[in-house]
């Protein structure tokens, strides 16, 4: 039987997991993405709290599981993602808000499993990610752009 964890304990899981996401969800709101601040304090809590249930159900029940709840946390959440992802003719948006919902669900789960080194880590990678990867991403974005632009007007294709 897991020892149960004090009110002082689950606090901190909580309220680690909510500064997690909204670490996240700040950085969605500067950038006007659509999961922002509240969204992603959600997924956090609500992973963490999924996560803290799990064990206490296990307790009651012998020889149960706790790894299911945290798997169908993974399929929910991707079914959540999946909703950020837009279509159109001629490319592909939310895949990073997807994205950072997911990593932020597990997030979650880390820190109601009480691996606070682990989520610190994973915050530390998830932020470098998103703020320190999309400088290079847009420009990247611009020499390609560039790139093409200049071979259309070199060699035209022949309608």
């Amino acid at each position: 039987m897991p020892p149960v964890l004090s009110d002082l304990e689950l606090t901190k899981r909580l309220l680690l997991a909510a500064g997690i996401g909204a670490m996240l969800g700040l950085e969605r709101e500067w950038r006007m993405k659509p999961a922002g601040l509240r969204t992603n304090i959600l997924i956090a809590v609500g992973s963490a709290l999924f996560t803290l249930m799990s064990h206490d159900l296990v307790a009651a029940i012998p020889g149960a599981d706790p790894s299911r709840i945290a798997a169908q946390i993974v399929t929910g959440i991707g079914f959540l993602g999946a909703g950020a992802i837009l279509r159109t003719d001629s490319s592909v948006q939310g895949l990073t808000t997807a994205a950072t919902v997911w990593v932020n669900a597990a997030l979650g789960v880390t820190v109601g499993g009480g691996e606070y080194h682990l989520a610190a880590i994973g915050t530390v990678v998830t932020l470098a990610a998103l703020l320190l990867l999309h400088p290079i991403e847009v420009a990247l974005d611009r020499r390609v752009r560039a790139y093409r632009n200049r071979r259309a007007t070199d060699h035209p294709t022949d309608a």
